[in-house]
């Protein structure tokens, strides 16, 4: 405007000509000689000219070029980075280490960790071990444990208890602390000596894999074959809930066989969590296993049927005989009716159970001292109910017999007369003949 001293003069753009410079009709005859016309517009023309077209090739294809140099000088860093690769690998891997070594020493401190120490002989022994996630999660709520193995403590261990009260976690917490140990760790403990394994074998948890068309049940017994096949004296072997994806007798049968393979055969360090109460007959047929529980408190008797039960999440000797399953039911709001019809189908699935099994082998109440199989235990519901013993001969009862001992189990005492309770024994006898 100040070269051609038009003062209306303008530069604007569209995506057909690029730049251009407007210019009006009144103002025609003061266009530079040098300005190309076009394009005509009302009351207007537009010019270009070689500056304005030199400057528009730079505008437009100004992120082109800085594509193309940013390309350049990448390509530049990543073969100076390259010619001193082996320098800066060998910088990671040290930074890296010490990053590990210092986030390790830092929950150590922060956590109270021990130092492990290291045995020559076949031992895991910890004291007050505490899992090293709900360590921090749960902190002094967490109820620490012991885990002692070794040849006069068992390398099996046979854990059962009610649902919720903490078996998975102490069998992985086992797991957990012996893998970080074997890394250089501290682990979280308030002492741990330990042989050390040659693989840890875990089978917890599992999940349908419908694209390879297997379901949790296979999934299942493909990590238990795994671990059948590979693991050795020297391997440490934690299963949670084996058996739980088929039938009860399948389930049980299998629990059972894996776990008296690895006790008896491999005879390596496992601990085996179950639900599977039959199993806390093994340590009575094969050396070296031993039961466990997770202790849980009663209040007033009310067991099963009531509120009045807490978890202690502490391991103590000796099996458990309950799961606890319809009260963790009603903890997690199953209609107060379900759980009450569930009580009666499990007492009568129970009742059918003791009357038809006579397995020796998972018998708890077998014999009676005399050796021969007992009137009382089979009138107070034992594994080897419906059996008697007539003239020192075992007798499987008939239907009119088991009727009579149904009504002689639902009989309240508390609530017969002396004559009735005459009258009530005279008529059994009659049936006896």
């Amino acid at each position: 405007s100040e070269r051609t001293g038009i003062a209306h003069l303008k530069v604007g753009f569209n995506k057909v000509f690029g730049y251009y410079i407007e210019i009006t009709n009144s103002n025609r005859g003061d266009v530079p000689p040098e300005y190309v016309r076009k394009q005509t517009i009302k009351n207007a023309e537009r010019y270009i000219t070689d500056e304005l077209k030199t400057y528009e090739n730079e505008v437009l294809t100004a992120q082109e070029r800085a594509v193309v140099l940013e390309g350049k000088l990448f390509g530049d860093l990543c073969a100076t980075v390259a010619s001193e690769m082996a320098a800066l690998l060998r910088v990671a891997d040290a930074i890296g280490r010490l990053d590990c070594v210092a986030g390790l020493a830092e929950v150590a401190v922060q956590r109270r960790y021990v130092r492990p120490e290291f045995a020559g002989d076949d031992v895991l022994d910890i004291r007050d071990g505490r899992h090293p996630v709900l360590d921090q999660t749960l902190g002094d709520d967490f109820v620490p444990n012991d885990c002692v193995m070794g040849k006069a403590d068992g390398h099996t261990f046979v854990i059962t208890g009610p649902n919720m009260a903490g078996k998975s976690t102490y069998i992985r917490q086992v797991a957990l602390l012996t893998l970080l140990a074997q890394t250089g760790s501290f682990v979280p403990a308030g002492a741990m000596t330990l042989a050390p394994v040659d693989r840890v074998f875990a089978r917890v948890g599992s999940a349908d894999e419908i694209m390879r068309g297997q379901s949790t049940f296979m999934v299942e017994m493909t990590e238990a074959a795994n671990i059948l096949h590979n693991a050795t004296a020297r391997s440490l072997v934690v299963l949670d809930e084996l058996g739980r994806g088929t039938s009860t007798f399948d389930g049980l049968s299998l629990a059972w066989a894996i776990t008296e393979h690895l006790a008896s055969d491999i005879k390596c360090r496992s601990l085996i969590a179950t639900h599977y109460h039959e199993m806390t007959e093994l340590p009575q047929i094969i050396q070296g296993v031993r039961n466990y529980n997770v202790a849980v408190r009663e209040y007033a008797g009310r067991g099963q049927s009531g509120e009045a039960i807490v978890f202690l999440h502490k391991i103590v000797a000796g099996g458990a005989n309950q799961s606890y399953g319809i009260h963790v039911a009603k903890l997690a709001g199953i209609p107060k009716g379900v759980t009450a019809r569930a009580r009666e189908v499990m007492e009568e699935l129970q009742r059918g159970f003791e009357r038809e099994s006579k397995t020796p082998q998972l018998s708890r109440k077998k014999t009676n001292t005399d050796g021969q199989l007992s009137l009382f235990g089979a009138l107070g519901g034992s594994d080897v109910d419906g059996v008697v013993d007539i003239d020192g001969a075992a007798a499987v009862l008939n239907a009119s017999e088991r009727a009579m001992l149904e009504a002689l189990r639902e009989t309240d005492v508390n609530k017969l007369t002396p004559l009735e309770a005459l009258q009530r024994i005279a008529a059994w006898q009659n049936e006896l003949g």
